[in-house]
């Protein structure tokens, strides 16, 4: 029976890898400070560690070490004592060390870091060496795990018998090189991530072949594990971080040992049982000694095993699990997950659980991560729900509230979790918990959508098994459809439903596909209520355009996304299915729908997802698309709606297309419709000029004309002669003063659109020089109404005006012509005044507030966003009039002006601007600044301004003066122009008599650029400006502090040199831009006044958080308050968590105590007097130290969240992203 233990032992060897450590264990925890003894530390052994199987195993000599004898020993070992010194003779060392017959700590580090050798082969070898001198071996894996940390020190055998633990520890802080704060488990790369990998898989093999000898000789783990313990307490980061992650990954090992272990203690119990339950005459005496003596060897290292796993878990983990480093939390509970899944009977219970529960508030978002994940691994297991009840109710709160998590990732995986929650445990979740899910299908983060959208679709398909739905396939889709509409409709989210169905795209597919269903839905009778039919007919208009495009909606697209075959394979197999099933029934859907403007509208996009090429594959189609251009020229007679009559344009332009067999049938098709609206506008044009027509024919001349220009913008409408009678019609209302919006609009979009196609067609053809001469005509007498259009109060028609005549003056632009000789002729140049109208309209009507707005009644808020892109349109045609040299640069000014005012509406646009004019004409941008700024300053003199204008012409200087770059040989000439320009009008002669020197103060605003010159710039330019400058004048304040912020930088170096303190008490209160250059100065320093008037008013003061340092000087002893409990460390605090005084707290209190914020206070780091190098550095680092904790064993408290914000409590975790232009590629369609 002895050899079926051993058996099973071997075969354990053939199981994965799993996490660490555990946590209720009875066994005492043995001392974690190694001395030279070789087994045992000083101090009477636990009443219940008698190892009686060491004595049954040493049966020729009570004196031979119980580690396995390796083949041919030398007799010195054979000969040890076990209760000897740690101390043996060096010469085996240097055997293994020195003279190549053994592995040593750099091989094993060179084996792990390239990745290239067999973990088993690795973990052998040093086997091996240990084997023969156990003292050597372990001084190898000591300088090993040493290595690891990044240390460049190395434990010798010296320090290794005459030191201990503590002391070689701070010998190797002494020594750490500190060329890097990098070390191995910090490194980036790809490297350093199979790095990480190949240390643990090299602790788990060890574990592994281990686990039926060296793992209870009471020597290699237990000094092993003092060793973790001792580093994982250190002050220095890659100390701390490499042995938590070795001490938890060897805590996985354990518990995996533990539970083979157990195992086959419950198998061999059973065995004995069995044996022993049989009669006297058949029950075999031997093998019940064998089975006893089994047992007994298994008990004991059962034992073995509890005492080392709670060594590493009351040494290390509880701890660490609250380190301040994050990377050290997220490792702990990882693994904390993993003993919880494969030791439950020993692990899953509340006095583990309540970490997980503890850790979902870390403020970091990775430790969070592995939280929800190791919850994952636990909700999956059906027989661990009943014990996960009190963590459920207790935290169920706080998981519902972290679906709204800053990090998308962690919301991510909560949504996970919670559908676990709700499909695993009896109770589930209630609606109103599940109403905190449901709004994030539709986030613009796709990840986080489609994890809500396959919650949404779990519960869907509840509430209809709930109902008894019927179960085929047929019936089951329509239910889903049913229910999702009405989930849409109480969503009120209508504006969304792309996002709505690129959310359950991944699993719901196959019901959102089911035309079939749909279009039943759609054209029976009496089937579903209106406001349904709308919901269904957006869904299935978004369903198509995802089956057919195979791209997410805008918003959530990250990059562009490039298909795979299979992929592409399956968008072409659907669109197929929409082709061949919609074809013959969108006409019906058309004519049901056609009064309907919302219904028809997205109805009308269908055939734009078609493979139009179909209608001609087949004739029988053909009558089919009869059906659809009838259709189509009924709604557009039918509607006047913009919405409609764009769905139609496009569709127009789509049909017509040349690359279509049948184009000319549809081009037919859609000129009999324009001749029929065109006779109508006929019919009442005599009457309109003549001023005699009723309201009657006004609306259907108005309406006729609307429907031609939508189609104008699609189609060539030039043939039809409409730019005469619109242009008549235009003159002869601004004359009479008789406007009609509706007919002036649609006036100014025929005629404006016959002047773009006119263009068109003289370039693809050979005009006379009567034809391009009477088109030039044209073009003046159109821009001329446009001017007077400008001044109108109707604002859609002056904002159409303006927004047609930017594109009309780019078009026919000197320009555009150039490269056509023939059509020089046509160049079409602003006059000045059409120039000074465009630019008032800048200031009347773009750079106005919103409460300038006309806006009332429920849609303000739509209103003002619409209100918002118009002016951004309109504000980017007048910007490619600039920047296309059709309006000079100093036509800019207008625009620069408001650049700081209305940065948050226009600052991108602007900013692009001014960065295009750069690349035109570098000095004369910087002039255009210059000009900017001189506008702004007159016009403060002239309204006998305040010194608060003056500060916000100051803060546009900064702002625009950033805009310079930081290359200054670049800009060297552009600032000086704009120095020069400044300096003269700052010293210009007063007008009429005037006050001497009004502009003065206009140095004041120009000093916010000295600080992008070169110290030879400042130079002529101080030159310049006493040149300049009257000879009294040089001491007026002004004057003073231009002079002060040309001389700052060259003045700066000497101070430098003289350290930080002097550099910053020599700066004046005028040095603004010098201390915008530096923005640090040494700790102690006396600040400029300017920065020091910010902090007097500032909160913060002086509680910045301390850097990440990788220290590399011994700790120092502190004195700690007697107020200061010595259980938290400064490495705990970091995580804002610290244990609770009870572990029953835990299962007692209904909720987690709220809990104040303990702010760490920071020392001051200037000093009296002068201190030594070493001293400073010394005090510098105590703020990094960890202070010593001596009892905290017994100690557990519920974590206090010190300088905690939630990232998972902001109010913007989601957004919901918008349906209307949201490329980042906004500015080059509006530069385009």
């Amino acid at each position: 029976m002895a050899l079926e233990g051993e058996s099973d032992f071997d075969s354990f060897e053939e199981m994965d890898d799993i996490s660490d450590s555990g946590s209720d264990f009875e066994a005492q925890m043995k001392s974690m400070k190694r001395t030279k003894q070789a087994v045992s530390v000083p101090g009477p052994r636990p009443p219940k560690r008698p190892r009686r199987k060491t004595a049954a195993r040493q049966t020729s000599s009570p004196s031979v070490s119980p580690i396995p004898t390796p083949p041919g020993p030398s007799p010195e070992q054979q000969q040890q004592p076990l209760g000897t010194s740690r101390q043996a003779s060096p010469r085996p060392v240097r055997r293994v060390n020195e003279g190549n017959q053994g592995i040593s700590a750099g091989d094993i580090y060179d084996a792990i870091r390239s990745g290239k050798s067999a973990m088993v082969t690795v973990v052998d070898e040093w086997l091996d060496s240990y084997k023969q001198s156990r003292e050597a071996g372990l001084l190898v894996l000591v300088n090993f795990i040493v290595q690891c940390c990044g240390c460049k020190g190395v434990v010798s055998r010296e320090m290794f018998d005459s030191m201990q633990n503590a002391e070689i520890i701070s010998t190797l802080t002494k020594e750490f090189n500190e060329d890097s704060v990098n070390y191995p488990l910090s490194t980036p790369g790809l490297q350093w991530k199979r790095f990480k990998a190949g240390l643990c898989e090299f602790t788990r093999v060890l574990v592994r072949s281990s686990q039926n000898s060296l793992l209870y000789d009471e020597y290699l783990f237990s000094s092993l594990l003092a060793l973790l313990t001792g580093l994982s307490d250190s002050q220095v980061r890659a100390f701390r971080h490499t042995s938590t992650l070795l001490a938890m990954k060897l805590m996985t090992g354990l518990v995996e040992v533990a539970v083979t272990v157990s195992t086959q203690l419950q198998t061999s119990q059973r065995r004995y049982d069995m044996e022993n339950s049989k009669k006297a005459q058949d029950r075999a005496s031997d093998r019940l000694e064998v089975l006893q003596a089994t047992i007994s060897e298994l008990q004991e290292n059962r034992e073995e095993l509890s005492s080392l796993m709670n060594g590493i878990f009351r040494g290390v983990f509880v701890h660490r699990y609250r380190d301040r480093l994050p990377e050290i939390r997220a490792v702990c509970i990882e693994e904390m997950g993993v003993w919880l899944r494969e030791d439950p009977k020993d692990f899953l219970n509340d006095g583990c659980l309540k970490y997980l529960g503890w850790t979902l508030h870390d403020k970091q978002s990775p430790v969070r991560l592995q939280c929800v994940r190791a919850l994952q691994g636990l909700y999956q297991e059906k027989e661990f729900i009943g014990r996960l009840e009190l963590f459920t109710s207790r935290f169920k709160e706080r998981m519902l509230s972290m679906v709204l998590d800053k990090e998308p990732d962690v919301a991510v995986e909560m949504v996970h979790l919670l559908l676990l929650i709700q499909q695993r445990t009896e109770e589930g979740l209630r609606e109103d918990e599940c109403g905190h899910i449901y709004p994030l299908v539709f986030a613009s983060h796709r990840r986080l959508a489609s994890a809500a959208g396959v919650f949404l679709y779990n519960r869907l398909k509840t509430v209809i098994a709930s109902d008894d739905q019927e179960k085929d396939t047929g019936g089951g889709n329509a239910a889903f459809l049913q229910i999702l509409i009405s989930f849409y409709i109480q969503s009120e989210f209508h504006e969304h439903g792309a996002y709505l169905v690129d959310s359950l795209w991944g699993v719901a597919g196959s019901e959102l596909r089911d035309w079939e269903t749909v279009t039943a839905f759609l054209l029976q009778k009496d089937g579903l209520m209106y406001e349904e039919e709308g919901a269904l007919i957006e869904l299935m208009m978004c369903a198509i355009r995802q089956a057919a495009e195979a791209n997410p909606p805008v918003g959530r697209a990250q990059g562009k996304k490039i298909l795979s075959m299979k992929d592409k394979k399956i968008q072409a197999q659907d669109r197929r299915r929409i082709t061949a099933h919609f074809i013959p029934l969108l006409p019906q859907l058309l004519a049901k729908y056609s009064a309907d403007v919302e219904k028809v509208s997205l109805l009308l996009k269908a055939p734009l997802y078609f493979d139009l090429e179909t209608y001609s594959s087949a004739g029988r189609l053909e009558k089919y698309l009869d059906l659809l251009l009838s259709q189509v020229c009924g709604i557009v007679e039918k509607h006047t709606d913009a919405g409609v009559l764009e769905a139609c344009t496009r569709l127009a332009g789509a049909l017509c297309s040349d690359s279509y067999t049948f184009s000319s049938r549809a081009h037919l098709a859609f000129s009999q419709l324009l001749d029929g609206l065109t006779e109508c506008f006929n019919t009442y044009f005599n009457d309109l000029l003549q001023g005699t027509a009723d309201e009657d024919d006004m609306y259907s001349a108005a309406a006729a004309l609307k429907r031609i220009a939508a189609f104008s913008s699609a189609k060539d409408l030039t043939g039809w002669k409409l730019f005469d009678p619109c242009f008549q019609l235009l003159k002869s209302s601004l004359e009479s003063r008789d406007l009609d919006k509706e007919l002036m609009v649609s006036a100014l979009k025929c005629a404006a659109f016959h002047l773009l196609w006119a263009k068109v067609n003289v370039v693809s053809s050979t005009p006379t020089e009567v034809e391009l001469k009477h088109l030039k005509k044209e073009v003046r007498s159109f821009c001329s109404v446009c001017q007077s259009c400008l001044s109108l109060g109707q604002a859609e028609i002056r904002d159409q005006a303006f927004e047609l005549l930017c594109d009309l003056l780019l078009l026919y632009s000197a320009g555009s012509v150039r490269s056509e000789p023939a059509l020089q002729t046509l160049a079409c140049l602003p006059s000045d005044s059409l120039r000074s109208e465009m630019a008032a309209f800048l200031l009347d009507y773009i750079f106005t507030g919103p409460e300038d707005e006309e806006l009332t009644g429920e849609d303000e808020e739509e209103g003002k966003i619409t209100a918002l892109q118009r002016k951004r349109n309109q504000l980017a045609g007048y910007c490619k009039l600039v920047i296309y040299g059709v309006l000079d640069l100093s036509a800019a000014t207008d625009v620069l002006k408001h650049y700081s005012k209305f940065y948050k509406d226009f600052g991108d646009i602007i900013k692009e601007t001014l960065s295009k004019s750069k690349l035109i004409s570098p000095v004369q941008s910087a002039k255009t600044v210059c000009l900017s700024l001189l506008q702004l300053f007159s016009e403060m003199i002239s309204e006998d301004g305040s010194g608060q204008e003056l500060g916000e012409i100051r803060d546009l200087a900064k702002r625009l003066a950033m805009s310079f770059g930081i290359d200054l040989h670049r800009v060297r000439k552009p600032l000086m122009a704009l120095h020069m320009d400044g300096i003269r009008f700052a010293f210009r002669d007063p007008v009429d008599g005037g006050l001497q020197h009004p502009n003065l103060a206009f140095l004041e605003i120009l000093s916010e650029f000295s600080f992008k010159l070169l110290l030879q710039d400042r130079t002529q330019l101080s030159a310049f400006l006493k040149a300049e400058c009257p000879r009294a004048a040089l001491s007026w304040p002004a004057v003073r502090m231009y002079q002060r912020s040309l001389e700052s930088r060259s003045s700066s170096k000497p101070r430098e040199e003289t350290g930080g303190g002097e550099r910053s008490s020599t700066l004046t209160p005028h040095d603004t831009p010098a201390a915008k250059r530096r923005r640090t100065a040494a700790e102690g320093s006396v600040s400029s006044a300017s920065r020091g008037s910010w902090l007097d008013s500032s909160s913060i003061h002086s509680n910045l958080p301390t850097p990440a340092l990788t220290s590399t000087v011994q700790r120092q002893q502190l004195k700690q308050p007697a107020s200061t409990r010595p259980g938290a460390t400064d490495s705990d605090k970091g995580s804002g968590l610290t244990e609770t005084e009870s572990e029953d707290e835990f299962s007692r209190g209904p909720q987690m105590r709220k809990v104040k914020s303990n702010r760490r206070r920071q020392p001051s780091s200037s000093q009296p007097g002068l201190a030594s190098d070493q001293h400073n550095l010394d005090s510098h680092l105590d703020l990094l130290s960890l202070i010593e904790e001596d009892n905290v064993e017994g100690e557990e408290e519920e974590p206090v969240i010190e300088d905690f914000e939630s990232d998972s409590d902001k109010d913007t975790a989601y957004t919901l992203p918008s349906t209307r232009h949201t490329s980042t590629s906004y500015l080059e369609d509006l530069f385009q």
